[in-house]
């Protein structure tokens, strides 16, 4: 069975049917019908109501787990009509992320999950829709605790709708902040970097952590230089375990997992990610505003010191690894990350800063593909690191 599949055809209509749609069951100016979409709506609030989320058994529990076939097509109807903006609205009007969001906080359907997720995400791209989303803070916490999920094609979906919202002027700095309320957050992204294998799911994740660097730039400098923040209610031991994550390592083998399963496909986000790290690692050596005023100068100093040399361990090895992405990089993907932005004037020259002399073969055989590309933009290089002029 597809995953996704393609969206009602136009039903064959007779007389009744006609003059139901004359009547107004049509959602906009679609041909998907009202009465249908509210049946299937009705059938997701039957899922999660209190008689069917109580489990007697292991029996019930395990039904609980898997969706029936034909709710499955019809939800994933559902799923794929929310990208017509009509059917979007109509959702929106009639309360369905309240729908969703019970079927999140309730169901322990994986399936389900992913397309509920699926849904908003698509309802998301509608900024009228986005913004409205996102102004909820119940469903915004049930949104995020989707990170925590062990389902990966949930963990897509909750990626792609948290980008799309990220990607709204008008709501960013909200979710910007609701990821700085959950800590643990912090250890779902290092979590799913460092250990999943699916590209697809890593490639977003890193969109999205490119996109929070971006948006907040004192965020950045936290998580890169205080590793992870740990829940209030988890026992010592378990934190302790915790802490060893650390941003710039599982970003890095996010990166060598993209590369080592699509050795064509270049993690454009990743490198854009890599880049964003090495411009501020000085920043990353300051220690943090609020350090304890009991502190000695003695065990400050021995601090910064242990600061330092974690530190210059990540700035060595994002450089080597930014070496061997850029000895990947071909006219096509470096088009790309010009127009995508993921590659600038600025980011080019830290990433120089860094890779060079050690480096210096890579970055000379950079800038011939560059000049295929963007001559002006490899000539302004060339002027601030002579030493690298192409011979022509």
């Amino acid at each position: 069975m597809d995953r996704n599949p393609s969206p009602p055809p136009p039903p064959s209509w007779n007389e009744d049917q006609e003059e139901e749609v004359a009547g107004g069951d049509c959602i906009g100016s679609t041909v998907y019908s009202k009465h249908w979409l509210f049946g299937v709506l009705s059938g997701l609030i039957q899922i999660v109501s209190p008689e069917n989320t109580k489990s007697s058994s292991d029996d019930d529990e395990e039904q609980q787990m898997e969706l029936d076939e034909e709710m499955e097509n019809e939800i994933c109807r559902v799923w794929d009509m929310s990208m017509d903006e009509d059917v979007a609205l109509f959702l929106q009007e009639f309360n369905a992320p309240d729908i969703f969001m019970g079927v999140l906080a309730k169901s322990k359907c994986p399936r389900l999950r992913e397309i509920c997720v699926g849904i908003l995400g698509n309802m998301s791209c509608f900024q009228e829709i986005c913004v409205s989303i996102s102004s909820d803070k119940n469903l915004g916490q049930v949104i995020l605790r989707c990170l925590y999920d062990s389902d990966p094609p949930t963990l897509l979906e909750t990626s792609r709708l948290l980008l799309t919202c990220l990607s709204q002027t008008e709501v960013a700095s909200v979710w910007v902040e609701r990821i700085r309320e959950h800590p643990a957050i912090y250890d779902s992204i290092c979590f799913i970097m460092s250990s999943s294998t699916n590209v697809d799911l890593l490639m977003k994740v890193g969109e999205v952590v490119d996109k929070l660097f971006d948006l907040d730039e004192k965020l950045m400098l936290e998580w890169i230089r205080n590793g992870a923040a740990q829940p209030l209610d988890q026992a010592q031991e378990e934190s302790e375990e915790q802490r060893v994550f650390r941003i710039v390592p599982c970003v890095l083998e996010a990166a060598k997992q993209v590369r080592f399963t699509s050795p064509y496909l270049v993690g454009l986000p990743l490198i854009d990610s890599l880049i964003r790290v090495l411009q501020n690692m000085e920043h990353c050596q300051k220690k943090p505003e609020n350090s304890a005023e009991s502190n000695t100068e003695e065990t400050k100093k021995s601090d910064l010191t242990q600061d330092d040399f974690h530190l210059k361990i990540l700035k060595d090895t994002s450089s080597e690894f930014l070496s061997n992405i850029f000895q990947t990089l071909t006219k096509d993907t470096v088009a790309k990350g010009l127009k995508e932005g993921h590659l600038s004037k600025q980011k080019c020259s830290c990433a120089f800063q860094n890779l060079l002399p050690f480096y210096s073969p890579v970055v000379e055989d950079f800038l011939k593909i560059l000049h295929e590309v963007d001559k002006t933009l490899a000539g302004d290089l060339e002027e601030s690191f002579p030493s690298l002029k192409v011979q022509t």
